[in-house]
C-alpha cells in the first residue's frame, strides 16, 4: 500500500490568519496519525507564512509515524533539518517568494550541490528525497546524486487528468519506471485529489508514498479530517 503522508500547512496559514493558536498544528498533526495518516509532511519558509521553524521543533517531539520536511536547502533550512533529524528531507528548488513548489531540480545542472547537500544529510541518517519532474533525464541525474527517492511533481498530471488521463499519466509512468530501474524510491505529490489519486497510483510502480495537503484540507471542511483520511486512504489500496 502507498502511504500517505499529511501536509499540514495549510493548517497553519489559517491558525496564522487569526494570530493566536487555533487549530494548533501539534494537534492536528496527531489527530491525522491517529485517523491513519502515515506520515506529515511540513514545508516551511524562509518567511514563516505557514509552518513556523517552531512548529517544526514542536512536531519533532509529537510525530510517532514519517516526519518528512520540504524546502528549498538553503542554509536556514538545512541547519533546521540537521538540528530536529525528520526521517525524510524532501529537497525542493522553490524560490523564497513562491506561493507553491511550481517545478522540479534540474539534477544535471545542480548536480555537485545536490551531491554535496544529499552526502550531508545521508550521513546523519536522514532519508533524501528530490523533488523532480517526470524527465526520465532528471531522474537519471537524480541517481548520480546518490539521492534515496524522489518526488514526482505532479502538477501537470492534475492539470490534464480530466482532459486526457492516459496521455497526462504517461510521462510519470515512464518516470517511475526508471526510477525502478535505476533503484531509486519513488514518492509523488502536488495538486493530488480524491479524482485523480487511485489512476495515479495504479498506474506508477513502485509508488511508495504521496503527500498531499491543500486538498485534503478543503474536503476536510466539507467531509470531516477523519473521514477524509480514510477517503484517501482507500483511493491508495
Amino acid at each position: 500500500m502507498t502511504k500517505l503522508s499529511v501536509n499540514i500547512n495549510k493548517i497553519a496559514t489559517l491558525r496564522n490568519a487569526r494570530g493566536g493558536d487555533r487549530p494548533n498544528v501539534v494537534q492536528v498533526a496527531k489527530d491525522c496519525e491517529r485517523f491513519g495518516a502515515q506520515g506529515i509532511t511540513v514545508h516551511p519558509r524562509p518567511d514563516e507564512r505557514h509552518i513556523r521553524f517552531q512548529d517544526v521543533y514542536d512536531l519533532k517531539q509529537i510525530v510517532t509515524t514519517e516526519f518528512n520536511i520540504e524546502g528549498n536547502p538553503t542554509p536556514d533550512f538545512l541547519k533546521l533539518v540537521k538540528a530536529v533529524k525528520p526521517e525524510q528531507a524532501t529537497l525542493v528548488p522553490d524560490a523564497p517568494d513562491a506561493i507553491t513548489s511550481n517545478a522540479g531540480w534540474d539534477t544535471i545542472r545542480h548536480k555537485d550541490f545536490l551531491t554535496d547537500v544529499i552526502l550531508e544529510l545521508k550521513e546523519l541518517g536522514i532519508r533524501t528525497s528530490i523533488f523532480v519532474d517526470p524527465d526520465e533525464a532528471m531522474v537519471e541525474g537524480a541517481a548520480l546524486v546518490k539521492t534515496d527517492r524522489i518526488e514526482l511533481y505532479t502538477e501537470a498530471y492534475a492539470s490534464h487528468y480530466h482532459q486526457n488521463r492516459e496521455a497526462a499519466i504517461a510521462p510519470y509512468a515512464r518516470a517511475a519506471q526508471k526510477a525502478q530501474e535505476l533503484g531509486l524510491g519513488l514518492n509523488a505529490g502536488h495538486d493530488l485529489d480524491l479524482d485523480n489519486l487511485q489512476y495515479l497510483k495504479n498506474n506508477l510502480v513502485s509508488l511508495e508514498e504521496v503527500s498531499i495537503g491543500h486538498a485534503l484540507i478543503c474536503d476536510a471542511l466539507y467531509f470531516g479530517l477523519e473521514n477524509t483520511i480514510q477517503l484517501y486512504l482507500r483511493q491508495l489500496k
